[in-house]
């Protein structure tokens, strides 16, 4: 497993990416689009990854988009640094910010289907 790859694994302190966050674009990424962006910013200048949402997985019941309230809960997989993996996110939608992780992937057919 790759060095960052490893580290990202462990629950650590994200916030939405993007070139301009906003709860709007959250909502966007989350419906229509189904792929989100997420930076971990305890990384050497940060390391912004996007991703498909899994449907299945996603929670976004607790999310008051209107309001600007609540929480979602996004995963989905990719690829980092030819490692499988699934990343795993809570964001706050007041403050866009929340924790992730990486959970490696043993199924690498899964992250590419």
């Amino acid at each position: 497993m790759n060095e960052l790859t490893e580290r990202l694994t462990l629950a650590q302190p994200i916030v939405m990416g993007g070139a301009n966050p906003t709860v709007e674009e959250l909502r966007n990424r989350t419906g229509e689009m189904g792929y989100v962006l997420v930076k971990f910013t305890q990384t050497r200048g940060g390391t912004e990854l996007g991703f498909p949402l899994d449907r299945a997985t996603t929670d976004l019941s607790k999310a008051n988009f209107d309001e600007g309230t609540g929480a979602v809960h996004v995963e989905g997989n990719l690829i980092l640094n030819d490692d499988p993996v699934r990343c795993i996110a809570d964001i706050d939608l007041a403050t866009l910010k929340g924790t992730g992780r990486l959970k490696l992937e043993e199924n690498a057919a899964a992250v590419t289907e």
